[in-house]
């Protein structure tokens, strides 16, 4: 029997974030999954290692894994046309769902088990939680990028995140800021200028 989950989620790399805005440089899902998951194992590890906390690092770095999960059938829906009322994001709140599920079939019963939790993430979670501000700090770190290569089409974006993500009142998001954001500006050189 032929199975296609891994065969649509290789497709991420064709589905570009972004839309409505001119880049410098086009993302990918594929990319920003990869950016979120590490993002996300830094503040699981920030959250444990600094603050004191308690969450599974593991399920916090698959929950980013699979976290783009639906958009390889929903596409990416632009965050202004997302959240433009309640009834449009619970109706693709409910489609990402269905999509989810969709794609949670595709895989094996044997294989199921251990991977469908993590593409249907316990969004209450703290681990969740986690990937969420990752997935922020990836746009913000993504708008940082854009200025820096003169593209002012990302200012009122970076502003934006930057007031959610100072919002959410996470001391390891506030840390991953005082510690490593600042890098994000400098070029080749001055990274290797230490």
């Amino acid at each position: 029997m032929r199975y296609d989950f891994f065969a649509f989620m290789d497709r991420m790399k064709y589905i570009k974030r972004w839309q409505l805005m001119r880049s410098e440089r086009e993302e990918n899902i594929m990319e920003h999954s990869q950016s979120v998951t590490m993002l996300a194992h830094a503040l699981a590890v920030i959250r444990n290692e600094v603050f004191g906390g308690r969450v599974d690092v593991l399920k916090t770095v698959l929950y980013a894994l699979y976290h783009e999960t639906s958009e390889v059938m929903t596409g990416d829906l632009p965050t202004p046309i997302k959240y433009y009322n309640r009834s449009i994001q619970g109706a693709y709140k409910e489609l990402e769902k269905s999509a989810c599920e969709k794609m949670s079939n595709m895989l094996p019963t044997e294989m199921k088990t251990q991977i469908e939790p993590y593409i249907l993430a316990d969004e209450t979670s703290e681990e969740y939680k986690l990937v969420k501000a990752a997935d922020r700090l990836s746009a913000y770190i993504k708008c940082l990028e854009e200025l820096r290569s003169g593209n002012s089409e990302f200012s009122r974006a970076k502003k934006t995140i930057e007031e959610d993500l100072k919002g959410r009142n996470m001391p390891e998001v506030e840390y991953f800021f005082n510690h490593f954001i600042s890098s994000f500006s400098l070029t080749l050189d001055e990274l290797e200028e230490k």
